[in-house]
């Protein structure tokens, strides 16, 4: 490695040494959740499709997934009369469906109508309610502050503001290469740069996670490829968080892009169905690696910024939305149940005559479960989501 190699890679390491405290281990007991946050605004119709409505149907001509088939597998499989699941993840999350590891939430958003990206997102994670927000911190944040010892990390590229206030948390991404960005002897030298200063444990602390985070996944990768291909892009995320998270860490944030349909979305087929497919793979995958004992104590809670239109758009995909679907699973979670306040899916009930209305803020869905999950008083809960009306869906 010559010297620009050492700076560039230096420089890559920086948001590590900002690390205050050491590398634990979690409390073997403490419920482990992940918020998995779909950056987009995925397209919640064409995951749990409403195959009873005939509205469906007359609006969207191209994309449109099939009812129930016998023998057809590009049709949604039936969840109950009204709804089903999307054909992309009926092998990797309709097992948890069987077993009631599983449940959806439709008509679940924001009381945000701006239908932008960035200010959706932000106000997502930041956890405020009305205008008054000054994004100082986020509500995943607020939660690792109230619960104290329960391990954060976030698996991005940099902090999100869902983490931000929390003090020092560990960012690591995994789409990169899972070798160590340097070896023993460059860590000994980068370590002596900073011997005697003010940085010397945030250094020595920030190279020990990063080589740490390296061996663990150079392992699994060993351990799971057995001579078989390893699922590509989120699926194997999904395999690397849950080494990470199985011993060491209690609370998680990973984001997945690619969500933003605008053209040539397609039905059973296309982007969107590839997109689902890998996302399905990666979340069964982290529920495996953990292991049945571990992932009976996990929540896993899938949000996006907002849904999509109901309707098709004339490039053969879908603009901007607000209602969307959550998905919740947990080895202990009471699934295979379509929860939360519903309406009939037809014209009448569009909101602005395009969109799923938003029945289940986010604040008051989450706030209800992270409150059962750790037993939040209503002081605690008040911090993490100033404000919220905490729903109890009974999901944990």
């Amino acid at each position: 490695m010559d010297r620009r190699q050492f700076l560039l890679a230096l420089a890559a390491t920086a948001p590590a040494l900002t690390l205050g405290g050491k590398v634990f281990a979690a409390p073997a007991s403490s419920p482990r959740f992940l918020l998995v946050f779909l950056r987009g605004g995925y397209d919640a119709n064409n995951l749990l499709v409403p195959y009873s409505s005939d509205f469906y149907y007359e609006s969207r001509a191209t994309i449109a997934l099939a009812r129930p088939t016998a023998g057809d597998p590009k049709s949604v499989r039936a969840l109950d009369a009204t709804w089903g699941l999307a054909p992309a993840v009926a092998q990797s999350m309709g097992p948890l469906w069987d077993q009631r590891q599983l449940a959806f939430v439709p008509f679940a958003g924001t009381d945000d109508l701006s239908r932008s990206h960035f200010e959706t997102q932000d106000n997502i994670e930041s956890g405020e309610s009305g205008d008054a927000r000054d994004y100082g911190s986020g509500f995943m944040g607020r939660l690792s502050s109230v619960l104290r010892g329960i391990p954060p990390i976030a698996f991005t590229d940099a902090l999100p503001l869902s983490f931000r206030g929390a003090g020092d948390v560990p960012n690591i991404s995994l789409k990169g290469d899972s070798k160590a960005v340097f070896d023993d002897r460059q860590s000994k030298i980068l370590a002596g740069m900073y011997q005697g200063t003010p940085l010397q444990a945030a250094a020595t602390d920030g190279l020990q996670l990063r080589q740490q985070v390296a061996q663990d996944l150079q392992s699994e990768m060993v351990a799971a490829s057995r001579g078989a291909v390893n699922a590509r892009g989120f699926a194997q995320q999904g395999q690397r968080m849950a080494t990470l998270m199985r011993d060491r860490y209690r609370l998680g944030f990973v984001d997945v892009g690619g969500w933003d349909t605008h053209v040539n979305q397609g039905g059973a087929d296309g982007q969107l169905a590839n997109n689902l497919d890998n996302l399905g793979q990666g979340l069964a995958a982290f529920a495996e690696g953990l292991g049945e004992a571990e992932w009976n104590n996990t929540v896993v809670v899938v949000v996006s910024e907002f849904g999509r239109t109901f309707r098709e758009n004339g490039n053969k995909g879908t603009d901007h939305g607000h209602g969307t679907t959550y998905w919740v699973l947990g080895g202990k979670v009471r699934g295979g149940r379509i929860a939360g306040q519903q309406v009939a899916v037809n014209a009448q009930n569009l909101l602005q005559n395009r969109d799923y209305p938003v029945l289940n803020n986010y604040r008051d869905v989450l706030g209800g479960m992270l409150r059962r999950m750790y037993a939040l008083s209503d002081a605690e809960l008040a911090r993490v989501f100033p404000g919220a009306k905490p729903r109890d869906m009974q999901l944990v």
